[in-house]
């Protein structure tokens, strides 16, 4: 078996690694793998680690933890302009000691409620707060992530309306989209993207699409390009056919733009990240879906409720939960078993926090620095918005003659994450366009660092 750690540090640390080789052997061979090569062959090599740590042998713990503390201060620390549906927010102090209580941390799903009194009232008011962000009458207790609360929605409109076809703007983010898909090869029911040429969606076409058979229309606003859709006249249209209204959105654009109850959302859906949620590489994230009162038995999830006891003492249980371990299969709503419950917390916890008066200033700071740097980019670089005479929120889209994709790596060598480039995807095919996002954390100085660096791409020949 090939080396990665001395003979010599597998013994010295045992505290830290408690399985001599012939344990590790053992387990091996009761996996089917031979060495920890094979366990390992589904890593990329280029993710690998190619040598072991140059440690010195017999460290004390102090020594050693101030050694790695200074490998990790290597790794680079980038300033993120980028979005696509994941952004670096502000995210209060405070709220890493609320999240690292060990009741909050360790919980399990609160099958028990006499034992879990703390974790459902925190679902509670998670719920409570998703409901006033998003002026709808019943959120459920979170979802995985926005892409599977959107496919939940889609199913939750086929399931209400006894219709196979759902119609979705191709300017909803790529992922979401093709989680729809991979969803809809199961139950199945038919996908149609609308067509979105000049970035957001026409009502006269949405209308032309629409028919019998279709049982909901998924609008994103603002939508995976940053664009703001005209959400009013796409309800009336959508709801003259008897179809849901299915809306995903930004939730901290609700500081300042209309909720999707006041605009007519039937369902409304989000990725959630953005409420004090960290970047983390991609995750754990949380799904957040609300619906109107008449869709509540057809909700997926749990739902948490309040209530009082024999004494009349206030206490919280689960009220719904329409999966298929609690009710008759035939009945279930969803598989979905569990759902992001300390992300869910998180969120909880930020928007307390933050307030009515927080989220509104996050969200304006968000849209004059995006517009403001988006003014910058066009007036000193060779860089256009893709789609100028559109409003937009926090996220624009940037085109040029550059390779969008050199572009975004070019800046990332600089320590300054941009992106995506919308050649990453499909059905959306561009390669010289790419997303800025800009939040209310991003400073003067780096939006002018973002200007300079474009300003030598638009130089170079």
């Amino acid at each position: 078996m090939k080396k990665y750690i001395s003979d010599e540090i597998w013994t010295a640390n045992v505290p830290f690694v408690p399985h001599t080789k012939e344990e590790t052997a053992e387990m091996l061979k009761f996996i089917g793998v031979s060495d920890i090569e094979d366990l390992l062959a589904g890593i990329p090599d280029q993710a690998r680690m190619k040598q072991p740590l140059d440690l010195q042998s017999g460290m004390s713990e102090l020594e050693a933890m101030s050694e790695m503390k200074r490998l990790a201060g290597m790794n680079r620390v980038m300033t993120c302009f980028a979005g696509g549906g994941v952004y670096d927010h502000f995210q209060p102090s405070a709220l890493d000691a609320v999240i690292s209580r060990p009741e909050f941390y360790t919980a399990y799903t609160p099958y028990q409620p006499e034992v879990s009194q703390g974790t459902l009232q925190a679902i509670f008011e998670y719920q409570s707060l998703i409901c006033n962000l998003t002026g709808m009458d019943i959120s459920n207790a979170s979802l995985y992530c926005g892409g599977t609360a959107l496919t939940e929605a889609a199913i939750l409109a086929v399931r209400h309306t006894g219709r196979k076809k759902i119609l979705i703007g191709d300017n909803v983010h790529p992922h979401h989209i093709q989680i729809l898909r991979t969803y809809g090869a199961s139950f199945p029911f038919e996908i149609i993207t609308i067509p979105a040429d000049s970035g957001t969606l026409d009502t006269e076409r949405v209308k032309a699409m629409l028919d019998d058979r279709t049982a909901g229309v998924i609008v994103q606003h603002p939508n995976f390009y940053g664009l703001l859709e005209e959400t009013n006249e796409l309800g009336e249209v959508i709801h003259s056919n008897g179809s849901l209204f299915i809306a995903s959105f930004d939730p901290i654009s609700l500081g300042i733009l209309q909720s999707p109850g006041e605009y007519g959302a039937d369902v409304a859906v989000a990725e959630g990240q953005s409420l004090g949620n960290s970047l983390n590489y991609g995750g754990p994230y949380l799904g957040i879906i609300a619906v109107n009162q008449k869709y509540v038995r057809s909700l997926p999830g749990r739902i948490a409720g309040e209530t009082v006891d024999l004494e009349g003492k206030r206490g919280y249980v689960l009220t719904l939960q329409t999966r298929e371990q609690h009710i008759r299969r035939e009945k279930a709503t969803s598989n979905i078993c569990t759902n992001q419950a300390l992300c869910a917390l998180t969120a909880a916890a930020f928007l307390c926090f933050m307030g009515k008066s927080g989220i509104k200033e996050m969200a304006e700071q968000s849209l004059q620095k995006a517009h403001y740097l988006a003014n910058e980019i066009l007036k000193y670089t060779d860089f256009k918005l893709k789609y100028p005479d559109k409003p937009f929120f926090k996220e624009f889209l940037v085109t040029s003659h550059h390779r969008a994709k050199k572009v975004v790596d070019t800046l990332a060598k600089k320590h300054l994450l941009i992106g995506p480039s919308l050649g990453r995807f499909h059905p959306v095919v561009d390669e010289h366009s790419f997303l800025i996002a800009v939040t209310e954390s991003r400073t003067k100085n780096e939006m002018e660092w973002v200007i300079d660096e474009l300003k030598q791409v638009s130089s170079a020949k």
